[in-house]
């Protein structure tokens, strides 16, 4: 008995986890405001700009709808793919905002933006397929396709470039092999957004390869300082190829709620639909009723936000301009600065040399105090990702601590 037993104590110890967990990594973002919360512990102040959440509590009428919700016992298992009245308020959404024309049947909702991309990658991507993807961009997009078992082709876009990717890159881009072409417009981390001559010009690439799906990341769809949002999805002749993602959490500061959307041809909204119901079924019941208030009700608050965060953009990039060897694109919407800081590379402050965008920002977090994400995460190496959705009070500090480290450097 006892030798049987040390056997089994042995293979527990020797356990194997899945090769899964091998082919993606934790994300930055994450890792980073981690690491803030364990230095807020030890009682240091430190300012978060790494985390992309706006400092903003849910609008009252959306939160009144979620209160009305529990009190009329909407408590019960939901359907995967949404209640009907929930994805008839996506389509209503899409209608008002975008001039946009879908169905029910063609909507998805899930627990999060972040669910509603893995249902796409997972729906469409097989072993080899090659998914492409402009840098910089959010730092799930590579890890999804690489659960997937897909494979990343990274097209390099620059400062210069206002961060866009152009048809032509893509097109060289472009194999036998390429299943999906992956971008969000407001983008997360550079701020580009795409203009209407811009994305008319990258459909009419893709006009010839029908083969390829376009995943059209529009979370940031409110936060944009240029203008109107323009969606992909626009140009009919291309639309039964593109997925559109968004959700509530960046418009209407609904984070903790986890409410993700798709639109796309019924095909692909029933392949997500199936996948999504062994993962996690419908999402939450109070949440759902919620958005729907949330998609077609009052739009003042959103705005409102937006217009605080022009303020804290004009702010930022003064401070940021104040930042010798910085290198900095004015992002046109979302809530962040992506400046290259390459020019820091190989000096030191006697203690610390900074090799990296890495080093650079574990050098800010122990010595200013600040958090941010290196760029590496966003496929991005030469450059910092800072968020502004924090106070103006917070910013100015921020930036404050920021130049006084930077100016330790030699």
């Amino acid at each position: 008995m006892r030798i049987i037993c040390e056997i089994c104590a042995t293979k527990l110890n020797t356990m194997i986890l899945s090769s899964l967990l091998n082919r993606f990594s934790e994300p930055e973002t994450l890792k980073m405001a981690k690491l803030g919360r364990e230095l807020r512990a030890q009682g240091i102040d430190v300012i978060d700009l790494s985390l992309g959440e706006p400092d903003f509590d849910t609008p009252q009428h959306i939160k009144d709808a979620a209160i009305k919700a529990i009190n009329d016992n909407w408590s019960h298992y939901t359907p995967v793919a949404g209640f009907l009245d929930l994805r008839e308020a996506v389509c209503s959404k899409l209608k008002r905002d975008n001039d946009l024309d879908y169905k029910p049947e063609q909507i998805v909702t899930s627990t999060g933006a972040k669910q509603s991309l893995a249902n796409a990658i997972l729906a469409l991507v097989d072993d080899g397929d090659e998914v492409i993807i402009p840098t910089p961009y959010w730092v799930t997009y590579s890890e999804l396709v690489k659960i997937a078992r897909g494979k990343v082709v990274e097209i390099r876009t620059s400062t210069e470039a206002s961060f866009k990717a152009t048809p032509a890159q893509i097109e060289a881009a472009i194999t036998p092999k390429t299943k999906v072409f992956m971008f969000s417009s407001p983008c997360n981390p550079s701020g580009a957004v795409y203009s209407k001559e811009e994305l008319k010009a990258i459909a009419d690439l893709f006009k010839k390869y029908p083969q390829i799906t376009i995943l059209s990341d529009e979370i940031y769809e409110y936060i944009n300082f240029v203008g109107k949002h323009e969606s992909i999805a626009q140009f009919d002749e291309i639309k039964d190829q593109i997925v559109v993602i968004n959700g509530l959490s960046k418009g209407f500061a609904m984070t903790g709620w986890r409410l993700g959307y798709t639109a796309s041809s019924v095909e692909i909204a029933k392949a997500m639909e199936k996948l999504q119901g062994q993962f996690t079924s419908g999402t939450c019941s109070i949440t759902q009723k919620a958005a729907v208030t949330a998609l077609v009700g009052d739009l003042k608050p959103s705005l409102e936000m937006t217009e605080e965060f022009t303020r804290r953009r004009t702010t930022t990039l003064k401070l940021v301009g104040e930042m010798p060897g910085f290198k900095c694109y004015a992002p046109e919407g979302a809530f962040y600065v992506f400046p290259d800081v390459s020019s820091y590379y190989g000096k030191s402050d006697g203690t610390q040399t900074i090799a990296n965008a890495a080093d650079f920002s574990m050098y800010l977090l122990n010595t200013a105090h600040v958090s941010s994400v290196m760029g590496d995460a966003f496929g991005e190496p030469n450059c910092v990702r800072f968020s502004f959705a924090n106070s103006m009070t917070n910013i100015e500090r921020a930036w404050a601590r920021i130049k006084e480290a930077l100016a330790k450097l030699k």
